[in-house]
């Protein structure tokens, strides 16, 4: 029997994944196909097209290698959105845990992003992914001004993920880590990105000197936050925080070679905590120290250990991070030893290149990087439109429909039934046969999913103009408490008495139990319960005739509201409600 918030989602329920599929690879795809095109073309008729890499323009080393590195990664990142779980799941099952811990002002952002999200599941899932593609693209075949852009973009972009998307890399979060994720990955984007859009002669004479600071001050907290006791680091047993872990990582799905390795890592952190984890605070130390003591400076060991380190720890700690079907990047460690590469003495103190031999010739680098660009600048643009456009436009179905499935198209006669309002007056169903009707049924004691319904059909009344010809109607749906004062107290509770032309009926038990068997509602309690439980379904009525048939079984956690408001107004408006 539907209600009671006993249904969960499937984050990949086959509805929305085709939804998903659609906008991303049919509807963002033509507009990408059509954007490009034309962008191409005015590069061409121009003579301003993309350069592709350092063929006509000298390029540091490192700048080289952050852009194709980071390039890759957003490339990745963007490949990772793509999965089917991504438009049902990133909102509630990603960004919703990271919440924990964070700042009152933070937990608001991010909740209201979370509603943001599932509102427009679809349409944003399918702009995140088009526009990472994009700007990994953009920063793999592009350098110079272009490239200049892009790292700003990339760095904009990357923040506010950090701080909407990450709760700020989990720095407020109990028992943060830097094996578990701290402070982030999109932070080492975000620094990237500032340095890229910077001269590439300012990124070569300074980056070493601040990038060696930033990963040693960033080693040095990390060696800190693994010193408490209470963070589980020291424990030996099932208590160990990295064992935990990696019980939990090993469990999703991916490779077997790699679960094992996982786990047998989780063993040995089982089995010698406090000597697993004075190994890895020592390597923390020892080179936090070793890159930021100047008489250190230009040796390319404390670069080398935190480079392989973080490979390492990826691997072992992070299970590589990629698996489960909600992956939205590699994690934190990559980037870090990415960064740790690009800030090495001998290839960040290289001068620019002034352009290099290649295989292919230039021409041809040249042309591939113009059209490849072209299209990665249309993704960008059209999924930065299409995600800037969702939170105005009205709230998709896709959450409701997910839950519940689509209504049901019907043309039977609605059974008429006369009960007692809640002002105590007579109230006929049709009674007011010009009028298109919302019939439901409401428990008055019901603290789970009759309040929700309550607020669906509240919001509804108040989105609608006023002289709209809609009559709300609900029924008592609860055979111990049926009566007017139950009723009442129900309205009063969840202020309903100022909505619009909406009756919540009862009347003696016999004469509601008729209605229930008449719409097929399922009511079961007995006498010490403290609420029913029954079906919650919606109908809509009009000429006297049942025109849909609507299963709404709420989940609050999941913030339906909005989507099912809106699939009530969508089966309105084809009733010329709207």
């Amino acid at each position: 029997m539907p209600g009671m918030n006993l249904k969960s989602l499937n984050l990949t329920n086959p509805f929305v994944v085709d939804l998903f599929r659609h906008a991303t690879f049919v509807t963002l795809l033509v507009w990408l196909g059509a954007i490009g095109a034309v962008i191409l073309l005015v590069g061409l008729v121009t003579g301003r097209v993309f350069r592709f890499n350092s063929t006509s323009t000298g390029e540091a080393p490192a700048r080289r290698f952050l852009r194709w590195s980071f390039g890759t990664l957003w490339l990745l990142d963007g490949l990772l959105q793509f999965q089917s779980a991504m438009p049902l799941g990133l909102g509630n099952d990603v960004v919703g845990p990271l919440r924990s811990g964070t700042p009152g002002w933070l937990h608001h952002l991010m909740s209201s992003a979370i509603a943001v999200w599932n509102a427009h599941p679809v349409t944003l899932a399918a702009g995140v992914s088009w526009l990472q593609v994009g700007l990994g693209v953009l920063l793999l075949t592009s350098s110079g001004p272009t490239s200049r852009v892009v790292g700003l973009l990339s760095a904009l972009w990357a923040a506010l993920i950090w701080t909407v998307g990450n709760g700020f890399g989990g720095v407020f979060a109990p028992g943060a880590s830097l094996l578990f994720g701290w402070p982030g990955a999109t932070i080492f984007y975000a620094y990237v990105g500032v340095w890229l859009a910077v001269d590439g002669e300012r990124l070569r004479s300074r980056f070493p000197a601040v990038s060696r600071y930033v990963l040693g001050g960033l080693l040095a907290v990390g060696a800190i936050l693994q010193v408490p006791p209470g963070t589980g680091f020291w424990r030996t047993g099932a208590a160990n925080a990295w064992s935990s872990m990696a019980s939990t990582m090993s469990a999703v799905a991916q490779p077997s070679w790699l679960a094992s390795v996982v786990r047998g890592a989780g063993h040995v952190a089982r089995v010698g905590g406090p000597v697993v984890n004075l190994v890895v605070i020592s390597w923390m130390l020892v080179t936090a120290v070793g890159l930021v003591w100047r008489r250190v400076a230009g040796r390319r060991w404390p670069y080398l250990s935190l480079a392989i380190g973080a490979a390492v720890l990826w691997v072992l700690a992070q299970d590589a991070a990629v698996f489960g079907g909600l992956a939205t990047d590699v994690n934190s460690l990559v980037p870090l030893g990415l960064v740790a590469v690009a800030a090495m003495p001998r290839l960040s103190g290289e001068r620019l290149s002034t352009g290099r031999r290649h295989r292919i010739p230039r021409e041809a680098w040249s042309s591939a990087s113009a059209v490849a660009a072209s299209f990665a600048a249309a993704a960008v643009i059209v999924a930065a439109s299409a995600m800037a456009w969702a939170p105005f436009a009205g709230a998709e179905t896709t959450m409701f429909l997910a839950q519940n499935g689509p209504a049901t198209s019907t043309n039977v006669p609605a059974r008429p039934f006369t009960l007692i309002d809640q002002n105590g007056a007579s109230y006929t169903l049709g009674q007011r046969p010009d009028r298109v009707t919302v019939l439901t049924f409401l428990d008055p004691m019901c603290w789970t999913d009759c309040p929700l319904l309550a607020e669906q059909l509240k919001i509804l009344r108040s989105e609608l103009p006023a002289r709209a010809p809609l009559d709300i109607v609900a029924v008592a749906a609860d055979p111990y408490h049926e009566t007017l004062a139950n009723v009442r107290h129900f309205m009063s509770l969840h202020r309903l008495f100022g909505v619009k032309d909406f009756y919540f009926v009862t009347g003696k038990l016999p004469a509601v139990r008729a209605v229930w068997r008449a719409y097929g509602i399922e009511v079961t309690m007995k006498p010490t319960d403290r609420m029913s439980i029954h079906s919650d379904f919606m109908f809509i009525i009009r000429g006297g005739r049942i025109r849909w048939i609507i299963g709404d079984d709420p989940l609050s956690a999941t913030s339906l509201t909005s989507s099912s408001v809106a699939e009530l107004r969508h089966l309105l408006a084809s009733e010329g409600i709207a």
